[in-house]
């Protein structure tokens, strides 16, 4: 886990992703299981499709998606299911 503090917990909507909240550290719960402690901020990021799947997926700093730049509103970037079908045309 330390490993992983610093990093990001990137957050998937309608099979995009969407936003990401930093990792400040793990908690361990008393019945051994880990609580992942995040900042209290959602980080807009430019959208980028994926498929459905259940657990954890690591991204290389090269497969992350770019913040969006101050100023840059949400309405300025396409909405996901517009860039999901897109991506199925190869055109993004």
């Amino acid at each position: 886990q330390a490993e992983m503090v610093g990093g990001s917990l990137y957050w998937i909507h309608q099979h995009t992703l969407v936003a990401r909240s930093p990792i400040l550290r793990f908690d361990q719960k008393e019945d051994g299981r880990w609580w992942i402690v995040l900042e209290n901020k959602l980080i807009l990021v430019h959208p980028r499709p994926r498929r459905a799947h259940q657990g954890w997926r690591y991204l290389k700093d090269e497969d992350a998606p770019a913040d969006l730049a101050p100023g840059e509103a949400a309405g300025d970037v396409l909405p996901g299911n517009v860039v999901r079908e897109l991506a199925k045309l190869g055109l993004v």
